[in-house]
């Protein structure tokens, strides 16, 4: 008989360790205990191992089992690959589930719905939307949680385009089984990332014919996919007749008011959960404090940041000091934001430095971002934005050698800068751009109503913002790369293609840059339109010639 198991290092959370350890105690023991030790018996403590999020520790013994000879089983396949991702997703532990696909394809258990089911969530989890693809489409038998693995692969992994899709092709051919609550949340998170308010419409429908509800995680990603999609007040209704309510679905409507900056609204609404017993989670703070931020509410937001250990004995993570950081930096107090890194209890990681790269690209700090950026492209190497960001300083300060020498450290790691992507909805269709966009069928359309528009605009006052141009051109090139942007285009498209009156909703990938958050300020005026533009940090609505943000971003 083998000596006893090791159990993993005790946990510093005690209450955690009581509620989650006396069981996988209990288990260790029983199994310590059997000498006759079968594949069920294996099986049990590879469950409970894996349930208790100690996947390495499941993938050791998976290995001790393999090598004693005991063969595996769907519940063996199935709880490796879990343990794979049950912590931490490390490369490493990639690797030992693609030699976990290998084994089960050498023993002949690729029919087997469950194993296949959860090899394609695994690949989700590390990101490799190819190989999940690829086990997918070579599915012979597929059930609903296949088809929401594969949807769920796509939402998460920046492709709602063909998580969209592959929902409409399960309509198509399922007809024995219908979509879950889990399909639903990630068609509607597919619907948020592209600001499809009118698809979303329709999911919410289905919805509601099939009862769906009532479950409170279908209803939070309805709140937050109205909120993202521009109708905040629809989102806000969603949450009003929800009879019964969680943290999620009240950091949803944080969340929600927070990326329109209305932040006093957010702490408002923080305070009412509160009130109502319920407690907040860390996420909850991520959420207020984030609303802070947008809104420039800096003693509000330090207020709330001291409150997390004082009151609700939540330690503060990275993403938390994060926001504190942009908070302080949008409000251009960056030796305060640096003193906030200096001294941090735990390691600043690449959100605590980004926010401080991102707040000296706002007030132009050459020597801050100087050193955010060293230490981001330690931590980040092969993150672009960040050297694009430095860039971005560095031309703004018209510093071009230090603009040519980014530029060729980017080159030289073989990286590219993300280009400028902008999504508008059209009549249920949604319409993708790209900055300077040459290939598209109505680039030369659009671009000819863009230039009479910027001759039009300069008339009324309107003078272009060329900063974000790295490169050292005369004005007038300069001008004809700005003009090109991708939100200009989705605008210029939803001018042409939408019914006078009718509100403009755009998405876009990237920071919205200060020439087009001001022709956009032009148009809503000029045009009598309502713009609503979502980009990667914040939602800006533009009405009469206004921004909600104050121009604050």
């Amino acid at each position: 008989m083998m000596g006893p198991i090791k159990i993993p290092f005790w946990p510093p959370n005690l209450s955690i360790c009581i509620q989650n350890w006396t069981p996988l105690i209990m288990h260790c023991k029983v199994f310590d205990k059997t000498r006759t030790r079968t594949m069920y018996v294996w099986n049990a403590l590879f469950r409970a191992l894996t349930l208790a999020g100690h996947g390495i520790e499941t993938l050791n013994l998976y290995r001790e089992m393999n090598s004693l000879g005991i063969p595996s089983d769907r519940f063996s396949y199935t709880y490796a690959l879990k343990a794979c991702v049950a912590s931490e997703c490390l490369i490493s532990l990639l690797q030992k589930g693609k030699e976990i696909h290998a084994h089960i394809l050498r023993n002949g258990f690729e029919g087997h719905v469950h194993i296949m089911t959860t090899l394609v969530d695994m690949y989700a989890r590390f990101g490799c939307v190819s190989y999940a693809s690829s086990v997918f489409d070579e599915m012979p038998v597929r059930n609903v949680v296949s088809w929401s693995a594969m949807i769920a692969c796509y939402a998460k992994n920046g492709k709602p385009f063909e998580a969209l899709e592959l929902f409409r092709e399960m309509m198509l051919e399922t007809q024995d089984s219908f979509p879950n609550s889990v399909t639903m949340v990630s068609v509607l998170q597919a619907c948020t990332a592209l600001a499809a308010l009118e698809q979303g419409k329709l999911i919410h429908g289905y919805i509601l014919r099939r009862s769906l509800d009532s479950i409170l995680p279908v209803i939070s990603a309805l709140v937050t996919m109205y909120a993202k999609c521009g109708n905040l007040e629809l989102g806000r209704h969603v949450f009003d007749q929800m009879e019964k309510r969680d943290v999620v679905s009240w950091n949803s409507l944080i969340s929600s008011y927070g990326i329109y900056g209305f932040g006093k609204e957010a702490i408002q609404i923080f305070k009412e959960m509160i009130h109502q017993g319920i407690s907040p989670s860390p996420i909850s703070f991520v959420s207020v404090l984030g609303a802070c931020s947008h809104a420039g509410l800096v003693e509000e937001g330090k207020i709330l940041f001291e409150s997390m250990v004082k009151k609700h004995r939540i330690y503060p993570s990275v993403e938390h000091y994060a926001c504190m950081v942009d908070l302080l930096g949008r409000a251009n107090r960056l030796d305060e934001a640096a003193k906030i890194i200096e001294g941090m209890r735990i390691e600043p990681g690449p959100e605590v430095w980004g926010s401080l790269l991102g707040s000296c690209r706002i007030h132009c700090n050459v020597e801050l971002a100087e050193r955010a950026s060293k230490r981001l492209f330690e931590l980040e190497p092969t993150n672009a934005g960040n050297y694009v960001l430095l860039a971005d300083i560095y031309a703004a300060a018209k510093m071009w050698d230090e603009v040519k020498r980014v530029k060729k450290l980017l080159e030289s790691h073989g990286l590219q800068k993300v280009s400028g992507r902008s999504w508008i909805e059209v009549k249920r269709r949604i319409y993708s751009f790209v900055s300077v966009d040459e290939f598209n069928p109505h680039v030369e359309q659009l671009h000819a109503f863009l230039v009479k528009l910027s001759e039009e605009m300069k008339e009324k006052g309107y003078v272009p913002e060329t900063k974000a141009v790295l490169y050292d051109l005369d004005t007038k090139e300069k001008e004809r790369i700005v003009l090109g942007h991708s939100e200009k285009l989705a605008v210029a498209f939803g001018l042409i293609n939408t019914n006078n009156g009718e509100t403009i909703r755009i998405t876009k990938n990237l920071r919205l840059c200060e020439d087009c958050h001001s022709v956009t300020k032009f148009i809503s005026k000029f045009a009598n339109r309502e713009i609503l533009v979502r980009d990667v940090n914040r939602i800006h609505h533009f009405q009469d010639g206004v921004c909600s943000c104050g121009d604050y971003w």
